[in-house]
């Protein structure tokens, strides 16, 4: 379990295939203090088992889950990435709580310097846009994010100067890819309204929102 707040930056190593799918062997930009082998690691929002923990340097295996599902099977040696350790129980929750299980990917379309602040819009399969609201929460690369607003398969979110210098969002441009996990609330919501929502013509025609949830006791 993490919470989007990002430790710190990372660099793969290096890279090699393993049974199908690939290991990793990245160097942390911050010292890993108490490792434990086994333990979580984020990196770019993935939840990693780290082993072989020497120093600031880990090894982590991807299954071809991982690859065919996040932006890690195109990373090769030299890759920067966002690392973050897992949450202990005394731990703040200062972001969110990000399980680093990815949803998708989502594309850049647009990066738009706003004074101090670095506005990006997204944009991802168009079945994951109904678990993101305004004022809600994504993590984007491993990055808790507030989303500012969303239509359609587009959302944008607007990134402070202390996010952008200490994650790899600074480097992020039009058209690259980045690793999205959404809210697992709406996901678990959505799961236990479907036996309710099957039979409901009126959800079959306009989807659920504020008014199906307060008439049915959700609100």
């Amino acid at each position: 379990m993490f919470t989007g707040i990002v430790a710190g930056r990372g660099r793969v190593v290096a890279r090699r295939s393993a049974g199908g799918g690939a290991v990793l062997e990245i160097e942390a930009g911050f010292a890993l203090d108490d490792p434990r082998e086994g333990e979580s690691i984020a990196v770019d929002g993935v939840c990693l088992t780290a082993y072989r923990i020497h120093g600031r340097t880990f090894q982590a295996d991807l299954s071809p889950e991982t690859l065919g599902r996040t932006k890690l099977g195109r990373l090769g040696s030299g890759a920067v990435v966002n690392l973050e350790r897992a949450l202990l129980p005394t731990d703040r929750l200062g972001g969110h709580i990000v399980t680093g299980h990815i949803d998708c990917l989502a594309t850049v379309v647009t990066r738009q310097e706003q004074g101090g602040y670095t506005l990006f819009t997204f944009t991802l399969p168009e079945r994951y846009g109904r678990y993101l609201i305004e004022k809600g929460s994504v993590a984007v690369d491993g990055v808790s994010l507030t989303v500012n607003s969303v239509a359609g398969d587009r959302f944008t979110v607007s990134i402070i100067p202390h996010s952008l210098a200490a994650t790899t969002l600074s480097t992020r441009q039009s058209g690259d890819v980045v690793n999205i996990e959404v809210d697992i609330v709406g996901k678990y919501i959505e799961k236990l309204l479907s036996p309710r929502l099957a039979g409901d013509e009126r959800v079959k025609r306009e989807g659920v929102d504020f008014g199906f949830l307060a008439s049915h006791g959700y609100l």
